[in-house]
């Protein structure tokens, strides 16, 4: 049972991390290119890539939830990070501590 805990944490740092830098692409790289230089693709291309790790990101948290027994607290804040950029990194110090 300890593994699965510890691998249950390790994957949600590590949707995380990925979702946390698909939301930074998203707005500063494929937001400007749509605005700046009329590119709505880019939007896209990340939009769906960023909207797929959004869903493994609360997949993952709810994964946590369940076999660590997290507080309602904890688990709105895990969700709150996923709106915030850098979010999900500040997150990822909370529970490594």
């Amino acid at each position: 049972m300890h593994a699965l805990l510890k691998r249950s944490l390790n994957t949600l740092r590590y949707v995380g991390w990925a979702e946390g830098i698909s939301f930074l692409i998203l707005l500063g790289i494929a937001m400007p290119l749509k605005y700046a230089f009329d590119l709505p693709q880019a939007v896209m291309v990340v939009g769906i890539t960023h909207g797929f790790l959004f869903v493994l990101y609360l997949l993952s948290i709810a994964w946590v939830t369940l076999l660590h027994r997290w507080s309602i607290w904890r688990v709105l804040g895990a969700f709150l990070a996923a709106f915030i950029p850098f979010g999900p990194f500040i997150l990822e110090r909370r529970i490594l501590k």
